[in-house]
């Protein structure tokens, strides 16, 4: 795994050993941020459980101005604060243009900031059944136009109210992830 493009194009990025961490691959990654285009560019970003931060990662490579990672995984966060440190380097970033938030993502912890772009790849095992819950923290992160990027399994059809399904990439078979970006 690498960062696909930007600044930061080619940087590898380090993955804890074991099953715990399912990073967000490169052709993923590729598709998403080939849609988006330079709407990224000096946009704020959540990763939330972030992993190894490649989306959050892979956004500050193409411009984003902050992102903020949420991830509590022991071995997850000593693989995104080493790959925070070489894209912050390599794109001459300071620290203050990342922000890393230990603490469950369900406690209430914003400081006011808003995120135009939500990235979620949550455990694909519960995230059926916690999607309401998460996307109403991410009510709280979010701008009014925020565009909200879920991997998931394909063979879900993710419904959340208040929120429309605008895109879907990757396949929808069985075992596959896939993508779906929401507008409110």
């Amino acid at each position: 795994m690498r960062i696909t493009g930007g600044r930061a194009r080619g940087i590898p990025i380090k993955a804890p050993k074991g099953e715990g961490t399912r990073p967000a691959t490169d052709h993923i990654r590729e598709a998403i941020f080939s849609s988006l285009g330079s709407r990224v560019e000096g946009s704020r970003v959540v990763d939330l459980f972030a992993g190894t931060g490649s989306y959050g990662l892979e956004a500050l490579s193409r411009g984003a101005s902050h992102a903020t990672f949420y991830e509590i995984d022991r071995k997850a966060l000593a693989c995104l604060k080493e790959n925070r440190d070489m894209v912050l380097k390599c794109c001459q970033l300071s620290a203050s243009s990342a922000q890393t938030i230990t603490r469950n993502l369900y406690l209430k912890d914003n400081d006011g900031q808003r995120a135009d772009y939500i990235f979620i790849d949550p455990p694909y095992d519960g995230v059926e059944a916690n999607l309401r819950r998460i996307f109403a923290r991410v009510e709280q992160l979010s701008t009014p136009d925020a565009s909200v990027i879920l991997e998931l399994p394909g063979e879900l059809e993710p419904k959340v109210d208040g929120w429309r399904l605008i895109r879907r990439l990757g396949k929808s078979k069985r075992g596959s992830p896939s993508v779906a970006i929401f507008k409110r």
